[in-house]
């Protein structure tokens, strides 16, 4: 058994306080087929391909989800929305639109497929909790799009980040549970992101489940970064630490410790651009304990360990 299968198998079943978690995404690649490229660019594809231990993980982590929590909804965060000055949640009815916001891809995945559908009143509730916790919030409906990011893509719709890993982890034909998406912020400071998370955590005692999805390594100008086998020192180095955070036991000091990774000397290699890493501190913040709707400290478990890819629970309860 590995050791994701043990972490996974250990987790108590507490739907009425659900932890809350980060996921590592993947990208696109987990949609494709392993191509013999060699290089770089194939040792990506080895670790994140549709063949590879990511893949592999989210497939047993879906499941393990909805059978450990019986969610009624699923709230997710993804690295790739952001938005700034306001909260932004979906609420797209009947079915989930799709944006396909990547680009130099085949075809065929511009075809994929993830049918899934939204919630009017979960889509209220996050955007109430956010107001109540005074960040200025409103949703976002099917027919506005969700803004161009700057390199070209604007619509509606889940994007790759939450429908090519949910494909994995629920299925391509996932309607029985409604699922909207929140928007991270585009200041992408730690601290205004954890308050994100914090803003919506009584969600895990009404039976929601928060997933926060990104990549702690994500550098699309050095592929080697993304491979165990190639990796450079300071990417290592890097993950090490985040593995080190995490295992802080005091919850302000973890706090200190998860927040002053942006300044390890193997950050900015590891992250160009930090959108990546700031949903880790939207689910660290959703995982706190909140004495005023009792949810409890609960402990940090790791799910996944592998370099550059790993998953954590915040807030576990029930050991």
């Amino acid at each position: 058994m590995s050791y994701a299968q043990a972490a996974l198998r250990a987790l108590p079943s507490t739907p009425n306080n659900i932890p809350a978690f980060f996921f590592s995404h993947g990208s696109p690649m987990l949609a494709m087929a392993v191509s013999n490229t060699g290089g770089p660019r194939q040792s990506a594809m080895t670790q994140m391909g549709s063949r590879g231990p990511l893949a592999e993980f989210l497939r047993e982590f879906g499941p393990t989800l909805l059978e450990k929590y019986q969610p009624k909804g699923i709230l997710v965060f993804s690295a790739h929305w952001e938005t700034c000055g306001e909260r932004l949640v979906t609420d797209y009815g009947i079915e989930n639109p799709l944006l396909m916001d990547y680009f130099g891809f085949s075809d065929d995945m511009y075809k994929l497929k993830f049918t899934s559908r939204g919630d009017t009143l979960l889509a209220q509730r996050v955007v109430s909790l956010f107001q109540q916790a005074g960040l200025k919030a409103r949703t976002s409906p099917r027919d506005e799009t969700r803004g161009d990011d700057g390199r070209g893509f604007e619509g509606p719709g889940l994007d790759h980040g939450v429908f090519v890993p949910f494909r994995l982890m629920f299925g391509e034909h996932f309607t029985d549970i409604p699922i909207v998406q929140a928007s991270i912020d585009g200041n992408l400071k730690p601290e205004d992101n954890w308050k994100i998370g914090e803003a919506v955590r009584k969600l895990r005692r009404e039976g929601i489940l928060i997933l926060s999805g990104g990549l702690v390594i994500h550098n699309l100008r050095d592929f080697s970064a993304f491979s165990p086998d190639a990796a450079a020192p300071p990417y290592k180095a890097f993950d090490k630490a985040i593995h080190e955070a995490i295992a802080v036991p005091e919850p302000e000091d973890r706090k200190k410790a998860l927040v002053d990774l942006t300044r390890h000397p193997g950050f900015r290699a590891a992250h160009p651009r930090e959108e990546h890493f700031v949903p880790l501190y939207v689910a660290a913040g959703a995982g706190t304990a909140d004495s005023e709707s009792e949810i409890p400290e609960g402990q940090i478990k790791t799910l996944s360990d592998r370099y550059g890819i790993p998953t954590f629970a915040f807030g576990v309860t029930g050991l």
